[in-house]
């Protein structure tokens, strides 16, 4: 699914933006006049050395940060908070342990004064579409950690976002769970046909997940950088263009 195929629903522009914190009585810059336009039905993908604001980015965008300066709208409408057309999905799910994966994924809809039968029908939908309609009544102690992170988007995608905010959502799964993770998200992205903005160290799975690559510097003066990621889906990693864009992905961060 390319970007000129999608609606511009869910629609992100961010407009010299700039983000700084204060550690040890000395400012520190993060973000600085940043322009960013996201297309609605978008697949972003955010890299960049430790410490050159990719997580401050997100976070801006999900209402969690106030910036400095500048500003971020959604469909046209300014942000100022949270907004239930954004869902944030962190690297750790944060299951609530008490409560089945049933329970996890319908408890926002509970909490949001929707029926327990509607939100649990509801729940159910999008627990199938991750994979897991078998594992209903499971605790969250008896899931692997794959399995944990679905339930963590299944929970995410119950309000029908327009957006999804990913922070590194499967850096901390093994090898072999973080590919299969990623052809999961793809399917998905594809079927609910949301924006996703997807925060990664793994350059790879940029590729992967991605239409464009964002790179942030982290040096002063630097500016952001922008790559098309113009490949056809489903995605081949050993097809010779995937392997290029690999190659200067890892050139753009001095890698061989």
């Amino acid at each position: 699914m390319s970007v000129a195929q999608v609606s511009a629903k869910g629609e992100v522009t961010v407009r010299d933006l700039s983000k700084s914190f204060t550690l040890d009585g000395e400012t520190l810059t993060v973000l600085k006049n940043l322009d960013l336009d996201i297309a609605g039905g978008e697949s972003l993908a955010i890299v960049g050395a430790s410490g050159s604001g990719k997580t401050t980015l997100l976070r801006v965008l999900a209402g969690l940060e106030e910036p400095d300066s500048g500003g971020v709208l959604i469909d046209g409408a300014p942000v100022h908070g949270l907004g239930k057309e954004r869902a944030v999905i962190f690297q750790e799910p944060r299951l609530l342990p008490w409560l089945t994966v049933l329970g996890n994924v319908s408890f926002g809809l509970e909490v949001q004064g929707i029926s327990r039968s509607e939100a649990e029908d509801k729940a159910r939908h999008y627990i199938r579409l991750v994979g897991l309609g078998e594992f209903e009544t499971a605790w969250p102690r008896q899931l692997s950690g794959g399995m944990a992170q679905r339930v963590g988007i299944a929970r995410a995608l119950t309000v029908q976002p327009e957006i999804l905010l990913l922070d590194e959502p499967l850096g901390a799964l093994d090898a072999m769970t973080k590919l299969t993770m990623q052809e999961e998200l793809t399917r998905i992205w594809t079927e609910e046909k949301v924006t996703m903005a997807l925060v990664t160290h793994d350059l790879e799975e940029a590729i992967f997940l991605a239409d464009r690559v964002l790179i942030l510097p982290r040096e002063k003066g630097a500016h952001p950088r922008l790559i098309d990621i113009d490949l056809p889906r489903p995605r081949d990693r050993s097809e010779t263009r995937f392997v290029r864009f690999r190659q200067q992905l890892m050139a753009e961060f001095g890698l061989h």
